[in-house]
């Protein structure tokens, strides 16, 4: 007998609130975005150059190694900490995780392809346990969204 279980292909926003549903703690920011993803998408997964003007706690960002869509990286806190973050990045995905930090960052477009739906979660770990200290989350998520809008606006913007 052949059993067929149910499957789900969920998109990268939808994700994101999944496994930010198994985070106490843990609050979803979305946004809509006027820009195809390929525009918005770049912006977030250079990590070593906008993802900091995005997410401004991440004063500095070094990726210190990479096997396909995992990563290892050294982040520095405009506060001073250091973090390594362990993660995974891939269009319209980015999920870092330290000892005491977690980001978690996804993007979907719309079916016309002028906007982008990106998500935002992240915020203080407690080590151990599948937890984030829950303050500030929802004003950080909306914050770096926010930034990441204008960054967006500024890069679609033709020089001249």
């Amino acid at each position: 007998m052949t059993v067929h279980w149910p499957t789900s292909d969920p998109d990268p926003v939808r994700r994101l609130h999944a496994l930010a549903a198994g985070v106490r703690g843990a609050r979803v920011t979305e946004r809509v975005i006027d820009a195809p993803l390929a525009t918005v998408w770049p912006l977030v997964a250079d990590l070593e150059g906008e993802f900091g003007r995005i997410v401004t706690d991440m004063a500095r960002v070094r990726v210190v190694g990479r096997d396909g869509d995992r990563l290892e990286a050294v982040a520095r806190s405009r506060f001073g900490p250091r973090a390594r973050f362990d993660g995974v990045l891939r269009p319209g995905w980015c999920w870092l995780q330290s000892r005491f930090l977690l980001i978690g960052i996804a993007a979907t477009e719309a079916p016309d392809g002028l906007t982008t739906t990106v998500a935002f979660t992240g915020g203080v770990r407690l080590p151990g346990r599948a937890a984030l200290l829950p303050l500030g989350v929802r004003a950080e998520g909306r914050r770096s969204l926010a930034r990441l809008a204008e960054r967006t606006a500024a890069a679609a913007r033709p020089e001249g």
